[in-house]
């Protein structure tokens, strides 16, 4: 427990007598303060005050890689467990994150054996690191954990990511049972994209509607299991049990995420 003597503006004081935090913000429906604020650690502020002394200004660790957070319904669905860690939906092009393995769509669970509960400690974790330092990444992929070294790299402001261009018209195929028509991508859509594989939505109903899949987002994986083109995506379908739900890891744009497929009722 801690407490803010006086008023909102003050340190943040556990009953030990401890500055533990600096308020930077006030919750207010009134413009006055009623006893809720946010603060930020006391941790963070001395290291940053720290650097600014020693240097004149902060440095701030990063892997690159854009993430979001582990729903419970996905966190089920791909044997997860329970939601925790941040999940990878996007990995910039010669980042520390690609240069070390890590894949879109890939669940970043622990940093250096430290648990990742939510994806927004990952950011203030790697951003305490000083960059060029060796650290451990575990990640979630495809139903099994895995150990990754990174590098950690230097805070720099985000570049703006271009948009490829649809093209090509692949032959195409249907998976009624999911409600999709899917495509095999051209060589020209794979390297535009940076994928090994995967397949095109060309339209997305029933279901897959349902489960929020639209045309244009491409399938990476099904239940788990990578998909290279068409045919194997049909022969996984082939296999499934129609009765049951399916997560399916998709990219759409620049960003990965997943849905979950559950059949009509």
């Amino acid at each position: 427990m801690a407490i803010n003597p006086g008023n909102s503006g003050g340190p943040l004081i556990n009953l030990r007598g401890e500055v533990v935090g600096i308020n930077s913000q006030i919750y207010s429906r009134s413009g006055g303060y009623m006893g809720i604020a946010f603060a930020i650690p006391i941790d963070e502020a001395i290291r940053v005050s720290e650097q600014l002394r020693a240097s004149g200004h902060v440095t701030r660790g990063r892997i690159g890689v854009q993430i979001d957070q582990v729903t419970k319904e996905v966190a089920e669905a791909i044997g997860l467990g329970k939601p925790q860690g941040a999940l990878v939906r996007g990995v910039e092009a010669g980042s520390p994150a690609e240069k070390a393995g890590v894949e879109a769509g890939d669940i970043i669970t622990r940093l250096d054996g430290t648990a990742i509960e939510k994806a927004t400690d990952l950011p203030r974790m790697v951003g305490g690191l000083k960059p060029g330092t060796r650290s451990n990444l575990t990640v979630f992929r495809r139903g099994a954990s895995r150990e990754l070294s990174v590098t950690i790299g230097e805070f720099e402001a985000e570049k703006p990511v271009a948009r490829k261009e649809r093209e090509g018209k692949p032959r195409s195929s249907v998976a009624q049972a999911l409600g999709l028509t899917v495509t095999d991508l051209s060589e020209a859509q794979k390297k535009a994209l940076k994928l090994k594989g995967g397949v095109r939505v060309e339209s997305a109903a029933e279901a897959a509607a349902r489960a929020g899949l639209r045309e244009g987002d491409v399938i990476l994986a099904l239940a788990n299991v990578e998909v290279a083109n068409v045919r194997e995506f049909e022969a996984l379908v082939a296999k499934l049990d129609k009765a049951k739900p399916v997560h399916v890891l998709f990219r759409r744009g620049e960003w990965a995420q997943y849905a979950v497929i559950r059949p009509q009722r």
